[in-house]
């Protein structure tokens, strides 16, 4: 367990504590935090080019979007386990030793050095709860009642990928036993223990059954715990609309859109679920609700790989990569009567979460490591028309892939992308060192990234080398773990 981060955490929530007024209900309003999976800029109504366009409504989520903080220009990491770490520390994927997506087999973990945000309102007293996907790592250490949360319920600790995985080892021949080696569980918390207990397996069959499972825990959790009057933290982590698009039976061919526009409008409706319990148990006005997505879309679904499935709009990119479109996602902010419902194309990253969050209750943030988020609580509350934050940098398996500076999209070196398989996308896409000069687009007028202007406005090759350096200044006293590349295997 972490008893040095929490001792710290503890030793200083007690003296805000100790000298703080008395609080009042909204100083502790309940978090809601629900994370789609591979769901692109373009898959939503609200976001202008998904939705109805598609033959695939999102009421629920577009109501949601237009009663809070819609957020036009929210940016991730490029995959699952990169942007999930960011979120839970509030800092760049590498500096956790997270730069890549975890695939069974592989030694990437969450260590038990860091503090995530479930640890920062355990610290405040809150109730912590998660639903769903977790990814971010199956040793003890890494489990989430071992970083921060009380119980989980309906647990994928991998990802998707692997209800395929028994399949395609029986077409090719392995035995029975290495099957069962490779079967995903789902997972479940022990009460009063910090260990996880099997449930079932995590396959095919299920895959059509787990969205309404994990909608109906977190609506039995959100009734459980506004009945007892304590503040909570829930995370929701959705399994759609990752391949395999899989819809649960009462969403198939609902949609115009194939398998993929029914896993949406399935998404929806289990959205609403969750937002009708907090409605039914009478919390609404003191909750915050947080709706994202994890990263750009998987544009061909693995497994009806005639239909083209998520879309990133207006950009470019895929889940994996470090283009416009795998990068800007659908992001959105609820807390009536504190957060103005409005649109900004104001700049927000998943790393600003965990700072805005502990602004918002109270919380102490870890001084004793950089944290990569900054505080947007002014900017979500309106007493700031500006975003806190004007730049991002990408890291693709912990090397710097891209730069975002104000509206410019900043490449180092020659970018080459997988060919859109969404089950070699992340894994094959890399960078040529050496090749080619720098790149450089102007997202508001080419948000394809289609014109490179180098040649017109090098001047950002400026801002580019200040932001850089000012990172790489930090790793001399807090140098990242090693990492785990997907691409480069050591001998």
């Amino acid at each position: 367990m972490k008893i040095k981060s929490l001792t710290i955490l503890a030793l200083t929530s007690l003296v805000v504590a100790l000298t703080a007024t008395t609080a009042t209900a909204t100083d502790r309003p309940n978090v809601v935090i629900m994370l789609a999976d591979n769901m692109g800029y373009g898959d939503l109504g609200a976001f202008g080019s998904g939705g109805e366009m598609r033959g695939m409504p999102t009421p629920r989520i577009d109501q949601l979007a237009g009663e809070g903080l819609m957020m036009t220009q929210f940016l991730v990491e490029p995959g699952c386990t990169p942007t999930r770490a960011a979120l839970m520390t509030g800092r760049h994927s590498p500096r956790a030793g997270l730069g890549s997506i975890i695939i069974a087999g592989t030694p990437l973990t969450l260590q038990d050095g860091e503090v995530t945000i479930a640890e920062l309102f355990k610290s405040k007293g809150y109730a912590t709860g998660i639903v769903g996907k977790w990814h971010l790592g199956g040793e003890k250490q890494s489990l989430p009642v071992n970083q921060g949360f009380d119980e989980y319920h309906v647990g994928i600790l991998e990802t998707t990928d692997g209800t395929l995985y028994p399949e395609s080892m029986r077409r090719s021949g392995m035995p029975e036993s290495a099957v069962a080696a490779k079967q995903p569980w789902i997972w479940e918390s022990v009460a009063g223990s910090d260990e996880l207990k099997k449930v079932r397996p995590y396959d095919l069959e299920y895959r059509r059954q787990i969205e309404g499972d994990i909608a109906q825990a977190s609506a039995d959790y959100i009734k459980r715990q506004a009945a007892s009057g304590e503040p909570f933290f829930l995370y929701i982590g959705w399994s759609q609309v990752h391949y395999p698009a899989l819809p649960h039976p009462d969403f198939e061919e609902k949609s115009a859109a194939g398998p993929f526009g029914d896993s949406v409008m399935e998404l929806d409706y289990r959205t609403g679920q969750v937002l009708d319990a907090i409605a039914d148990a009478g919390i609404e006005d003191n909750t915050i609700v947080i709706w994202l997505s994890d990263n750009g879309p998987a544009q061909t679904q693995a497994n009806n790989i005639d239909f083209m499935g998520s879309s990133p709009g207006p950009f470019r990119g895929e889940v994996g990569d470090a283009l416009e479109g795998s990068l800007r996602v659908p992001g959105m902010i609820r807390w009536p009567a504190r957060i103005p419902a409005r649109k900004s194309n104001g700049m927000v990253s998943v790393h600003d979460f965990l700072p805005t969050l502990a602004a918002i209750i109270g919380a102490p943030v870890p001084n004793d490591r950089p944290i990569d988020g900054v505080d947007q609580s002014d900017f979500f509350l309106g007493t700031s028309e500006q975003s806190a934050r004007e730049s991002l940098i990408t890291f693709i398996e912990g090397q710097i892939a891209a730069v975002r500076y104000k509206g410019w999209r900043i490449y180092p070196q020659q970018f080459i992308g997988s060919s859109g398989n969404p089950s070699a996308y992340g894994l094959s896409a890399h960078r040529v060192d050496g090749v080619g000069f720098p790149a450089i687009f102007n997202i508001e007028r080419d948000p394809r990234e289609l014109w490179n202007v180098v040649g017109v406005e090098g001047w950002i090759l400026g801002e580019y080398l200040r932001l850089t350096g000012e990172y790489r200044a930090t790793l001399k006293e807090y140098p990242n773990p090693p990492g785990f590349s997907m691409t480069k295997f050591k001998e």
